[in-house]
């Protein structure tokens, strides 16, 4: 959505900065080194860039190419690496702080801000002992470390449904921890029947109705629905239990936000702050699995057009 948006700002002839925490569209980079997009190709184009494949839904590895050559053919002006740590109201629009990954602070000054962070860089913690030990992740990477392992994957969503499916696959022995009574029927539609296969023949074992209460070295204490708890022998814990946006950087602004935690915004994508704009699955923490790629690249636009009629606007009125 942060390139949407640059694209969009360029093409209205705005100045502007994409301020990228880390590289150009990092919330792709980390994703499963081999996972597959829901959609097809033209479903995640920007720009009026085409994005060519050479089969049927785009990998990651097809979306970084492509997003990076988007960015390289618009020469979009971006600093990467570079972290936004808070953004203040200003009288001509905000004061936006940011720190370099070498720890050097900066300030950027803007009439208008529009946030496009996502999600997937704010895992949501179980809050247990040993979540934060060397043996334990939030992201999937690929199975081949694992070969031959006792890894545990905690969830019951896509994340959790891909993982074990390629952990499994690719020679672990994988058991699964789920919450829930069954997996989440949100589960891709060619994936889940795959994973309830694998575990109906024992491929794959899977707790249902069951809880990790500790992460050890060598096992994770699983709870039961009647309280009964035992030891599961693991090497490796996938802790892929869902993301939130995080917009603690924004806190000074107090945004509106709805029963849901979703923020409050107009049609436009502008927040209960003037000025300030919020793009894709970031002002969404209460539907999440509503907002994606394929839709949310739509908010920028809407964006960075109410921003230059206001800017034009506020121009017009200056020069009377």
């Amino acid at each position: 959505m942060g390139l949407a948006a640059a694209i969009g700002a360029k093409r209205a002839g705005l100045s502007y900065v994409v301020l990228e925490k880390g590289c150009v569209v990092n919330a792709i980079f980390d994703y499963p080194t081999y996972m597959t997009f829901f959609t097809t190709a033209p479903e995640l184009e920007i720009g009026n860039h085409p994005m060519v494949t050479g089969h049927d839904k785009p990998d990651r590895k097809d979306a970084l190419m492509y997003y990076r050559l988007v960015a390289q053919r618009e020469a979009l002006n971006i600093r990467q690496y570079t972290e936004v740590t808070r953004i203040h109201a200003a009288p001509a629009g905000f004061t936006v702080e940011v720190e370099a990954k070498d720890g050097t602070p900066d300030v950027v000054e803007a009439r208008r801000v529009v946030v496009a962070t996502g999600y997937y860089d704010n895992p949501l913690h179980l809050g247990i002992p040993g979540e934060d030990s060397e043996n334990v992740s939030h992201y999937y990477t690929e199975a081949h470390p694992f070969w031959g392992l006792n890894v545990t994957v905690i969830g019951a969503g896509n994340s959790a449904a891909d993982a074990a499916l390629d952990l499994w696959r690719g020679g672990a022995n994988v058991s699964m921890v789920v919450r829930a009574p069954e997996l989440k029927k949100t589960i891709k539609y060619w994936v889940r029947p795959d994973l309830e296969n694998r575990i109906k023949e024992g491929s794959i074992t899977a707790y249902f109705t069951s809880t990790v209460q500790e992460i050890h070295a060598d096992h994770v204490l699983v709870q039961r629905s009647d309280g009964s708890t035992f030891p599961l022998p693991t090497d490796y814990t996938f802790a892929l239990t869902g993301y939130r946006p995080d917009l603690s950087f924004l806190a000074d602004l107090e945004l509106a936000t709805q029963p849901d935690e979703c923020l409050v915004l107009t049609e436009q994508y502008e927040s209960s702050v003037p000025g300030l704009f919020v793009v894709g699955s970031a002002g969404f923490a209460g539907k999440t699995n509503q907002v994606f790629i394929e839709n949310g690249r739509f908010h920028a636009d809407h964006a960075i057009a109410e921003i230059a009629q206001q800017l034009k606007e506020q121009e017009a009125a200056v020069g009377v």
